[in-house]
């Protein structure tokens, strides 16, 4: 696949203002249909029923941290750091597809629409058929992507704890969503990057900027990717696809596009053999629209279940939930769930799709896979170690939060 380009190509992003396409196949990527789908997957699923302005896509994300790795390089090479034009480029297209194997609603939908395939597995498919299409050109992105490319350091900077995939979300995120919180000093780490014996590191006077991003983080996860609404939320959509494959598999005809009707109907194989599964161009058609389509359709079919929890979230009437710090006695979770069946007046059977429980995590930092700071003496340490900071050392804990969500009400049967 050869395409050229025809003019000096920028994009105008609302965060970091223009961004370069750097090259002819950085730009025929880009302008691939399986990297134009992204434009049609939300970076944040459901988070926009709380934040109105969490309406950026999977697409804006990637070309954001494209241009943040093309800063980062930039400024290695200022320090001294031997980048070649051919490792330049493929670092770019690394970054720019970590997240090309995302499918509708992205995280919240894993397990359930694609049970037994991680999206990194599916990123990689995606990469490999790419990698036919254009001649073997992606082949040194797909080493740095995998981590298998000679230079670690690479494969850091796409994914680490501190990669430029999270300094872009973290930015982008904090930017729509409006949550000052988030907010973190991208451009003075990126500044203050450097690589020492092939790992990247930070140098000692960015020590404080490395603090604010790690409590940055774990904040936007409570305050945004964990927030109460959005994960209630998330719990329904889980419920109502749960309802429509168990109705699909039991041959009842039910409205929706052909691609997503498919997948209803059987799970992803969870072993891939070599090559193109023959599943990835379906796969490649699904996005945000084919739920959303689907959802205005079921909302008139005879199933009380898909026809109900469709309704609640065209109307945004969502599951009332509960936290707490420990975990609920199984007897809290059974008065619960029937004071819910019999406020709802639903069946045994039906109770399940109205009625969620289970656990989410935070962490701030993880000490098995370090931030490495460079002490004005020379010396390498890990972050915890260097700054001495009883707060990071704190954010190391794992911090778990037990849920359950139900069904507020119904609209009239």
């Amino acid at each position: 696949m050869k395409r050229t380009l025809k003019s000096y190509k920028i994009i105008n992003d609302p965060v970091y203002g223009f961004i370069n396409i750097p090259s002819e196949l950085i730009f025929a990527v880009i302008d691939h249909p399986y990297f134009q789908r992204l434009r049609r997957i939300k970076q944040l699923g459901l988070t926009d029923m709380v934040y109105p302005g969490a309406l950026h896509t999977r697409f804006h994300h990637a070309i954001g941290a494209m241009h943040l790795m093309s800063i980062t390089l930039d400024q290695l090479r200022n320090k001294g750091i031997e980048i070649s034009d051919e490792e330049y480029e493929a670092a770019l297209l690394a970054i720019l597809l970590h997240d090309i194997g995302h499918g509708p609603f992205s995280h919240a939908l894993e397990s359930i629409l694609l049970k037994g395939q991680h999206h990194e597995t599916l990123s990689l498919l995606f990469f490999d058929e790419l990698n036919k299409q254009f001649n073997g050109q992606l082949s040194r992105a797909r080493e740095i992507f995998v981590g298998s490319y000679e230079r670690k350091f690479f494969h850091q900077l796409v994914s680490s704890q501190l990669d430029i995939d999270r300094l872009d979300y973290l930015q982008r995120d904090c930017f729509f969503t409006g949550v000052s919180e988030g907010t973190i000093g991208a451009d003075r780490i990126i500044k203050m990057m450097t690589i020492i014996n092939d790992e990247v590191v930070i140098e000692e006077k960015g020590i404080y900027s490395i603090e604010n991003f790690l409590n940055a983080r774990r904040l936007m996860y409570w305050q945004v990717y964990l927030h109460k609404t959005t994960v209630c939320a998330e719990k329904m959509l889980i419920n109502l696809i749960l309802r429509a494959k168990y109705l699909a598999r039991s041959g009842e005809t039910l409205p929706g596009s052909i691609e997503f009707l498919g997948f209803l109907k059987k799970d992803l194989p969870q072993e891939n053999p070599p090559g193109t599964p023959i599943w990835l161009n379906d796969f490649a058609q699904l996005d945000d629209l084919d739920i959303w389509g689907a959802i205005k359709l079921w909302k008139n079919t005879d199933d009380f279940v898909l026809k109900e929890i469709s309704k609640m979230f065209l109307t945004r009437n969502l599951f009332k939930i509960h936290f707490s710090n420990n975990p609920f006695k199984r007897q809290e979770i059974d008065k619960l769930k029937l004071k819910t069946q019999k406020k709802l007046a639903i069946s045994d059977d039906e109770i399940k799709y109205f009625f969620s429980e289970g656990e989410i995590s935070n962490y701030g930092y993880l000490t098995e896979n370090k931030i490495l700071i460079l002490t004005k003496k020379g010396k390498v340490q890990d972050v915890a170690t260097a700054a001495d900071l009883p707060n990071i050392k704190a954010m190391s804990k794992i911090v778990k939060k037990h849920y359950a969500c139900h069904a507020k009400n119904l609209t009239l049967r």
